[in-house]
């Protein structure tokens, strides 16, 4: 039988170093190797690895409830090679750091293949939360909580849900997770499945979510839908608080849904009758009406006839004297007014009413009240350089031309006369209902004032002729007297002659005389002449008496005929 020899020294420590895997060059430190609990004594656990000395762990690294380390000797954990032999010759072991390893590798998996993780939120830092997954420790950034700001985070504390990786680096030990990514993608899951099942026309129960100034959101089941403030009621919403309140169930219709963005629109008024229907029937042009003053613009005012129907009062509808001012001098919100239909415009939903139109018109009453010929007093409102504002009975204005001030004076010096704020007398000369202008005159009710008669007490006739006298020269005209006490009258521009040189005003000088013909009366019954039209009119008599120019005298021979007949008259 042979002898088997003895191992040297040098066998031994083959043997060490290939279970070892030469730990003289730190092959076990920083590795998760298998290790075998020896014994557990004073919170610690002896763990045996295969190296030369054992090591110890506190029992709280193996911990799965409050008193629950769920070890006994010779069960088989996984430990982390801190270092194979400290300063008391003992291996640093740790199961935290292995658990950490271990949750890394597979981590690192999971964030390649894009797959969801489950933590556990277990601390507060700055600007967001500590997250557990697993053994590895994750940073939540306070904007990736939710979808939405969350005002108490309490009640996600500890609780296992998953997360999404979006960056992790193991060589820093970082990694940050979002649980907003995963409620997103969820939450876009589970709108494509209820937007399949819902329907433009749709009626369907939802629960008011949030309010803004613009509408509200509601939700339908887990999918949001806007009902806009304009689609809450048919009457006007100025604000959606005054309609609905958070929380509250509200049954809406799908107005509209639009597959790319998944965004779906709600309205309420489409559940009810619309009172547009048969609007024209209902408010006919002309009709007289109450309504409330709703809402106040730069434009106008805008009127509630009745629930959801309103028409606008245009600012040029609501004075028939108050000019270029803001309508909410004339009417305020809330207030009750009369108004007239003054037009229906079904398609375009437009109703435009008059707020003038059911006061009266003010230059008819007067016209009523005054009629041309009557006596007025009022207040010189204003002077401008051709005559006299004067502020009427009935809130109207009438003006008083420089040319009917007073007699004998140029209207320049007639206007010096007045100053603004003075009491005045006037008569009614005409009123222009169409134009809303009253014209008026102060020196026709002057004692001794020239009638529309002329010289020699004779009324003047249309066609007579008669010899007046220049007053006043102007660049429109002549403003002329019959004899020295007859009525006062204007010849145009154009009337003063035939031809283009003797249209001159220029050529005539206030106190010279010349014939003219009556060609009519204005509405204050003042005389207007023309030289033109009595040019004419002799011209045509002479050729009467005398002959026609077919008879070959020529035109100046049948003058000079009518001349010198007129001369032996004489």
């Amino acid at each position: 039988m042979a002898t088997q020899e003895m191992p040297t020294r040098d066998d031994f420590e083959a043997l060490l170093n290939e279970q070892l895997g030469n730990a003289d060059d730190g092959g076990f430190e920083g590795r998760v190797v298998k290790g075998t609990v020896t014994s557990i004594e004073a919170g610690m656990a002896i763990v045996d690895v295969g190296l030369k000395s054992e090591g110890r762990i506190d029992l709280k690294e193996f911990m799965r409830g409050e008193d629950d380390h769920g070890l006994e000797v010779g069960s088989e954990v996984e430990v982390y090679v801190d270092r194979v032999e400290n300063s008391d010759g003992e291996a640093m072991l740790s199961r935290d750091r292995a658990r950490r390893e271990a949750a890394w590798d597979k981590l690192e998996s999971e964030f390649g293949e894009e797959k969801r993780v489950e933590g556990r939120i277990f601390g507060r830092v700055k600007g967001g939360f500590t997250v557990d997954l697993d053994g590895a420790v994750a940073f939540l950034p306070g904007s990736q909580v939710d979808i939405r700001p969350v005002r108490d985070v309490t009640p996600l504390m500890e609780q296992p849900q998953p997360f999404q990786i979006l960056k992790m680096d193991r060589r820093r030990g970082n990694i940050v997770v979002s649980r907003r990514a995963v409620l997103e993608e969820t939450r876009a899951e589970q709108r494509s499945e209820l937007i399949e099942k819902l329907a433009e026309g749709q009626v369907i129960d939802g629960v008011v979510k949030n309010i803004t100034d613009y509408g509200a959101f509601v939700d339908l089941g887990g999918i949001d839908g806007l009902l806009h403030v304009t689609d809450m009621s048919y009457k006007r919403v100025n604000h959606p608080t005054e309609m609905i309140e958070i929380g509250q169930t509200v049954t809406v219709q799908i107005v509209r849904i639009n597959a790319e963005t998944q965004r779906i629109s709600l309205g309420m008024k489409q559940l009810e009758s619309d009172p547009w229907d048969g609007v024209s029937a209902k408010y006919p042009v002309g009709m007289k009406l109450n309504g409330t003053v709703t809402n106040i613009t730069e434009y106008g005012a805008f009127v509630e006839l009745e629930a959801g129907i309103e028409g606008l009062v245009h600012v040029s509808e609501m004075s028939w004297t108050k000019k270029n001012v803001h309508p909410g001098k004339i009417v305020s919100t809330s207030q009750e007014v009369e108004v007239v239909v003054l037009e229906v415009d079904s398609e375009k939903r437009r109703i435009s009413l008059g707020l003038k139109q059911a006061q009266g018109n003010p230059w008819d009453d007067f016209a009523e009240q005054f009629p041309v010929g009557a006596k007025v007093q009022g207040e010189v409102k204003n002077a401008t350089e051709f005559g006299l504002f004067i502020g009427l009975p009935g809130d109207v204005d009438g003006m008083v031309h420089m040319s009917d001030i007073a007699w004998g004076i140029s209207g320049e010096d007639a206007l010096a006369l007045h100053r603004k704020g003075e009491e005045v007398e006037a008569i009614v000369l005409d009123v222009d209902i169409e134009k809303e202008r009253i014209s008026l005159g102060m020196k026709q009710l002057e004692k001794g004032a020239p009638s529309a008669e002329g010289a020699g007490g004779d009324e003047l006739r249309r066609g007579q002729v008669v010899t007046v006298t220049v007053l006043e020269v102007r660049d429109g005209g002549l403003e002329v007297q019959v004899g020295e006490d007859g009525a006062t009258g204007f010849i145009k521009r154009s009337d003063l002659g035939r031809d283009r040189d003797e249209q001159r005003p220029d050529r005539f000088q206030s106190g010279s005389k010349v014939d003219a013909q009556v060609t009519g009366f204005d509405r204050s019954k003042k005389p207007t002449f023309s030289i033109k039209a009595r040019q004419i009119s002799e011209e045509k008599e002479a050729v009467q008496q005398f002959g026609s120019s077919d008879s070959g005298a020529s035109l100046g021979d049948i003058l000079g005929a009518a001349l010198k007949k007129d001369d032996e008259k004489k």
